[in-house]
């Protein structure tokens, strides 16, 4: 996710200054409080905005400015209700993104609505989708440094899926060199929050995908405790399962002890369930000492319903 830079201008007229006011306040609640505190919000932008759920052919009379702004305020509803676990509905608001982004050429909310899908795709079960939707986000020219290495690390996790061992771990590492050649000219307006310590959690995450635990928790602990916007609990919780997986009972009976309290103000449905799926784990898993069930036990119960 990230933060508009445009303001709306003086004067406008039609959807555009409402869908842009509507951007603002979205991004806003996401990176403060979570994607399901945002959910009401969304829900309001598409009362007031009823061409968010009108064909989007139809729209095509509005010009580009109006049809820009609302396919960025689609980008950003469709993260949202996918954060918020409202898969399918986030599915079809990238889909509506795609076509107004479209209709007015706007290439660079269309670019970060396939990044999200490709993101969404990988997480909930459909790598290659997820492949072809990062496909899709190349150009006539190179991308940027900072989209390119999103664009590689959106196909490391979904190579991770499907089984591969060194392909995952040759694109992370070229997403962290395209992104140490820094921002440019040609960066859009979005590209500020895919910073090291983005960069850092994904490369533990795809490290834990293969397993390597020596690598992977280093890097997510890394991601998890640097300061940062809601959504990015996210990597806590893959720390979580990453300890859980290499066996460190004692780091991750301590982990859950700084979670559980404030595990019920979680705003990312995606962070709640991998919370829940480790815990849930733990429970169930021969070995594991009974205080750290107990605790496992105890995150359960802390987390939202």
């Amino acid at each position: 996710m990230r933060a508009p830079e445009r303001e709306p201008g003086a004067g406008e007229a039609g959807p555009a200054p409402l869908a842009r006011d509507a951007v603002a306040r979205l991004v806003a609640l996401d990176a403060e409080r979570g994607a399901t505190a945002a959910v009401p919000a969304v829900r309001e932008a598409l009362r007031a905005l009823p061409e968010l759920s009108a064909d989007p052919a139809a729209l095509r009379g509005l010009g580009p400015d109006p049809l820009a702004a609302l396919a960025e305020l689609a980008e950003v509803i469709g993260w949202i209700l996918f954060d918020a676990g409202f898969y399918r509905r986030a599915h079809r608001m990238n889909g509506r993104a795609l076509a107004l982004a479209g209709l007015c050429g706007d290439r660079w909310t269309a670019r970060l609505t396939l990044l999200n899908h490709s993101m969404l795709t990988t997480h909930t079960g459909r790598p290659r989708a997820a492949l072809e939707a990062a496909a899709r986000v190349a150009g006539r020219r190179p991308l940027p440094a900072r989209v390119a290495s999103l664009v590689l690390i959106r196909r490391a996790h979904a190579t991770a899926l499907l089984g591969g061992r060194r392909e995952p771990l040759e694109l992370i590492a070229r997403a962290q060199s395209r992104f140490l050649d820094g921002i440019s000219y040609r960066d859009p307006h979005w590209a500020w929050w895919i910073d090291q310590t983005e960069l850092l959690g994904h490369q533990g995450w795809v490290q834990a995908r293969l397993r390597r635990w020596d690598r992977a928790i280093p890097l997510l602990h890394e991601a998890a405790t640097a300061p940062g916007p809601s959504y990015r609990h996210l990597f806590t919780a893959e720390l979580l399962a990453a300890l859980a997986g290499a066996g460190a009972w004692r780091e991750a009976e301590e982990l859950i002890a700084r979670i559980a309290p404030r595990a019920a103000a979680i705003g990312s449905v995606r962070t709640t369930e991998t919370l829940a799926a480790t815990a849930a784990g733990l429970r169930r898993r021969p070995g594991v000492p009974a205080r750290l069930r107990d605790a496992a036990a105890f995150l359960r119960e802390s987390l939202p319903a």
